[in-house]
């Protein structure tokens, strides 16, 4: 028999996957073309001085879902909001944004996530071009944190 004890940790536990459940159930990338997103996203970095990250990737992409794991863990949350806006650019089954990864350079058969910093004018400060994230699995969050207190706007 279960005591008490047991079925509340067992309901505390379960109760730290709902997050994780809900974020599963909305794609994180975007189906159709990110470049009205891109444009509003340069607007919107224009207005609040920070920087625009190009987050290109597939909702399959397990790496991808990692990354936007870590982007929403503490300390990349708070670095993350106020730094960056962040657009995720769908690249479906390597069929899709073909044309804005072409646009930025990013070289997707490296992998993906792989991502772009645009400055809020909307210039390119950097592109990952050698596949840096394409294991995020099995790196670290601190990567995560040492990019975006890389790449962030000076105040």
């Amino acid at each position: 028999m279960w005591s008490k004890r047991k079925l509340l940790a067992g309901l505390i536990f379960l109760l730290g996957f709902i997050p994780c459940l809900t974020a599963q159930m909305s794609p994180l990338y975007p189906d159709g073309d990110a470049k009205p997103a891109i444009s509003a996203a340069l607007a919107e970095a224009a207005k609040t001085h920070k920087n625009v990250v190009l987050d290109f990737g597939g909702n399959w992409c397990t790496d991808c879902k990692v990354m936007d794991i870590y982007f929403h863990q503490a300390p990349n949350d708070d670095l993350l909001r106020a730094n960056y806006v962040i657009v995720h650019v769908n690249v479906g089954h390597y069929d899709m944004n073909l044309d804005v990864a072409e646009r930025y350079g990013v070289p997707l058969k490296k992998g993906v996530p792989a991502l772009v910093v645009l400055n809020r004018y909307g210039r390119i400060i950097l592109v990952q071009r050698n596949g840096e994230f394409e294991r995020m699995r099995k790196m670290d969050s601190t990567s995560v944190t040492e990019f975006l207190n890389k790449w962030k706007p000076e105040k």
